[in-house]
């Protein structure tokens, strides 16, 4: 009981109205970008292929050789499979739905923690559907934006993932497909940010709360986080660190209250990728008795299909199958609790900027991974940390 009361206590702290200004921004004033990064999904069932050959087309994602010619081929023929995936799950992806809301919700906030920075406006940046960025940047062009925050919308850092978004929005910058002499800066991971681990940890609780008092201290926690390759791990991407520590500083918010571990979904292809998969893990756990799981989209902010048909319709499934309780914990979706954390994140960045304490980007986005040879990743980085100015 005292950690439900302790929870209900820190979300009636975090959840605030969505008040309006009583001091509104200058008429005519441009907004205050705040770009929302994240991979996208398709939105109907016909985007699929287009949506599969964008993203088997970037080599920061999945290099491939003979890249060109192999994406077109590797869309065509997995877009029936994903097309009635889409489909088992409602006829397309709520990520943008979902990313929409947060955004509009955040920006909401923000005119009244930052108002110096009022209006704020979100806009959504998706790499491999729409909108994509070549049409964000038209919007904000049209919106004559001058001042923008890119604000990754994966909580942990990966040049698969966050690097490629920062990577393509570098290119539009530098064609003035966003316009002339827009002020940039970065908030490029947040994974351990209190109130992101305060929103999941409360989505778990609720998860829990499914199983009976006498079984519910033995539900074995599996966090799932969409996987990378190994050729990406091994060149010092800081995903794989990076997950863990939000997994870690979630069970610490749960004082530990279950066993867990950290599993990975989502392989594409022959090649080696990080483990072990989160299919297998629940098939380790029937063979070892543990009967109640509760999977933990960790590494997603909304649902999309990873959720959606891979943890629902296939793990889950399959955990049922194999004679166990498996339960999901909800995606942040629409919590007030992330949605603030939000908000808090972008205030917080902005103030700090403005207080000349942060630069345009954080330290550790100047570094680049040991190996590797993506120019475009060292360019961003250098465009972004003079401000894209």
């Amino acid at each position: 009981m005292s950690g439900i009361r302790r929870a209900s206590t820190v979300a009636r702290t975090l959840q605030r109205s969505l008040a309006t200004l009583n001091n509104a921004p200058p008429a005519g004033k441009p907004p205050t970008a705040i770009v929302m990064l994240n991979m996208g999904g398709p939105s109907t069932v016909p985007e699929t292929h287009d949506f599969l050959k964008n993203l088997f087309s970037d080599n920061d994602l999945i290099p491939l050789p003979f890249q060109s010619v192999l994406a077109p081929l590797i869309a065509r023929r997995r877009t029936p499979q994903i097309e009635k995936q889409y489909e088992d799950i409602g006829g397309g992806s709520p990520i943008l739905k979902y990313t929409r809301l947060q955004g509009e919700r955040m920006a909401a906030l923000l005119d009244e923690l930052h108002p110096e920075t009022a209006p704020h406006k979100a806009y959504v940046a998706f790499r491999y559907a729409n909108p994509l960025t070549e049409q964000t940047a038209r919007e904000m062009k049209a919106d004559g934006v001058k001042r923008a925050v890119a604000f990754t919308q994966y909580p942990q850092y990966s040049c698969s993932t966050t690097g490629s978004s920062l990577n393509e929005l570098y290119r539009k910058g530098k064609t003035g497909e966003i316009g002339d002499g827009v002020e940039w800066s970065v908030i490029d991971r947040w994974g351990t940010h209190p109130g992101f681990v305060e929103a999941m940890a409360q989505n778990i609780e609720r998860a829990l709360a499914k199983f009976s008092e006498e079984e519910r201290s033995d539900v074995v926690l599996l966090f799932s986080a969409h996987s990378l390759p190994m050729s990406v791990v091994n060149r010092g991407d800081p995903y794989v660190p990076e997950v863990s520590a939000s997994v870690n500083a979630v069970m610490d918010r749960l004082k530990h209250s279950n066993p867990h571990r950290l599993v990975w979904q989502s392989q594409v292809g022959p090649s080696a990728w990080m483990g072990m998969q989160t299919g297998e893990a629940i098939k380790g756990l029937a063979r070892l008795g543990r009967k109640n799981v509760v999977l933990i989209p960790i590494a997603f902010t909304s649902d999309h299909i990873e959720t959606l048909f891979e943890l629902d319709l296939e793990y889950a499934h399959e955990g049922k199958k194999l004679g166990m309780h498996v339960e999901r914990a909800e995606a942040l979706n629409d919590s007030p609790v992330f949605i603030r954390a939000l908000a808090d994140l972008a205030s917080t960045h902005l103030q700090d900027y403005a207080a000349g304490r942060i630069g345009p980007t954080s330290i550790q986005m100047g570094l680049r991974c040991p190996g590797c040879t993506n120019a475009a990743c060292g360019a961003q980085k250098a465009w972004f940390a003079r401000g894209g100015l």
